[in-house]
Order: structure tokens, then C-alpha cells, then sequence
């Protein structure tokens, strides 16, 4: 069996619910790029795969997490030619797909699913939509995320596991490329597996409502925007929407415009709103 997660706090979490259960043994594999973000027009091409790499070099640019694209830390097309590979050499190895009800795992399930058509009756999904938990309190909790669910809970989630069917596999990967074709940047969840799609600059707006007239850390600004803002994203995006914000000169800046910790913002004085 090989398990299939989303978000880097989500191997943890399964691990510790296979020592729980062997039934679940298995190696843990981590799709590691967001596709809830970012350009996926021609995805499964050359070209769609270099843009895309692209586009991430630009957004990690002058980040803190600068190089590491090049360093190949984020490989998810080797991944799943790895995958495929296994797959072709033991017609018994089965693939389980662990995702939870956000865009990040919606959208990783439909990037990586519409590649592994061809293995259909091998490939299951755990998607934890609407499925009530137990949190460490004792309460009832509906999970966003998987590493949000303690190991012991998980394994009535395994439950919940069931092949994709042939439907599926017709469909969605046509939701996927329909998706992929719109060529905008930012993917939302409405509800079940159903992905809407807006302009890279959705989260402008309410990201303008967290600077202020006093200085403040661009990392303090990102940390508010994620407690508080209705509709998140990763941190590095965030980083670079602000960064794209700076060039409107409606901001006060001191510090090197670089790492999200490194450089300070604050609204100018006299500006009475946004541009």
C-alpha cells in the first residue's frame, strides 16, 4: 500500500496511525507543490512544467525560501513517475489518496489523479469532507486539514476509503484541464470537490487591510491575514502579493525588501486609501 498526503504535517500524523494499525502499513509519499496556486496551463507538458517552475522561482525570489527550487526539494513530476513505476512492476500494489476538505488537497487530488487513469481499480480516496472528529479536548471538530486530526482518530478515517470510480476518472481529470485552461491563478473550494478559480491578485484586497499607519514586520502582516482572513493561502505567496503591493507607492518601506522578517511597512502619511 502507498499512501499519498498533501502537506508536509500530514506524513507525521499518518505514521503514528500506522504504527496504530498495520493494516495501513505502507510507505507515505508528500505531493509537495500547492496547486491552489499559481499557473497550470499545460500542466503535464514540458513547457507547462517549466512555466509553472517559472513562476515559483519568481514568487521565491528574495523570499525565505529562495533556492529551493532549484535545489530540487519540490519534485512531484519525478514523484510520480517514481509512483508509476511501482505500480507497473507489482500489479498488486494499491495507491490510497489521503485528502482533507481545502483547495490545497482538492487540488493536489485532481493534478495528481488525472495521471494515474490507467491504474483504475488500484487507486482509493479518503476524502474527510464533513466527517466529524474527536480533538484532544474531547470536542466534536470538523478538520480543514489532516494534521489536524490526532493518530488514534485516524483510523477511522481509513473507513472512509473507496476505489475512484471509472465516473470519477472520466470526469474530474475533464474538471482539471477545464480548470488548467481558464489560465487564472488562484483556486478556491466551494463545497465538496468543486474548485471556482480567481485572479493572482484575489487576496490583495483584505491583504491592504493589514497595514497600518505603524510600522509593522511584513511577517506580522502575513501572520495577521492567516488568523483572520476568511480565505488563506501559503505564506510565501502572501510574501510576494505584498512585495507586488510596495510598487504601488502608497507604502512606507525601511528595512531590505527581502525575507518576511527583514523589511517593515506601513501606510504613507496623507494616503486615505488603497490605490
Amino acid at each position: 500500500m502507498i499512501h499519498i498526503v498533501f502537506n508536509e504535517p500530514d506524513v507525521a500524523i499518518l505514521q503514528q496511525a500506522i504504527e496504530l494499525d498495520e493494516t495501513l502499513a505502507g510507505e507515505v509519499l508528500l505531493v509537495r507543490d500547492d496547486y491552489a496556486v499559481g499557473p497550470i496551463k499545460d500542466i503535464y507538458t514540458e513547457e507547462g512544467i517549466a512555466a509553472r517552475k517559472n513562476w515559483w522561482r519568481e514568487v521565491l525570489t528574495g523570499g525565505d525560501l529562495e533556492g529551493n527550487l532549484d535545489k530540487g526539494i519540490v519534485d512531484d513530476n519525478k514523484l510520480v513517475t517514481e509512483l508509476i513505476e511501482k505500480l507497473n512492476a507489482d500489479a498488486e500494489e494499491k495507491v490510497w489518496i489521503w485528502a482533507a476538505q481545502n483547495k490545497h488537497d482538492v487540488s493536489g487530488y485532481y493534478w495528481l489523479m488525472s495521471q494515474l487513469k490507467a491504474f483504475q481499480g488500484r487507486i482509493y480516496i479518503l476524502y474527510l469532507n464533513n466527517l466529524p472528529f474527536i480533538n484532544e479536548k474531547g470536542n466534536i471538530f470538523y478538520p480543514e486539514w489532516i494534521s489536524h486530526i490526532q493518530p488514534k482518530e485516524m483510523l477511522k478515517a481509513k473507513k472512509l476509503s473507496r476505489l475512484i470510480t471509472t465516473s470519477e476518472f472520466e470526469v474530474d481529470p475533464d474538471e482539471w484541464t477545464k480548470l488548467c485552461n481558464e489560465e487564472k491563478q488562484v483556486r478556491l473550494l466551494e463545497g465538496g470537490k468543486k474548485l471556482s478559480q480567481k485572479e493572482v491578485d484575489f487576496y490583495d484586497t483584505e491583504l491592504k487591510t493589514y497595514i497600518t499607519v505603524d510600522w509593522q514586520k511584513a511577517s506580522k502582516i502575513i501572520h495577521n491575514f492567516l488568523n483572520k482572513a476568511k480565505h488563506t493561502t501559503g505564506d510565501m505567496f502572501l510574501l510576494w502579493r505584498l512585495k507586488q503591493l510596495l510598487a504601488t507607492d502608497v507604502y512606507d518601506v525601511q528595512g531590505t525588501v527581502k525575507n518576511m522578517k527583514d523589511f517593515e511597512v506601513k501606510k504613507k502619511a496623507g494616503v486615505l486609501f488603497e490605490q
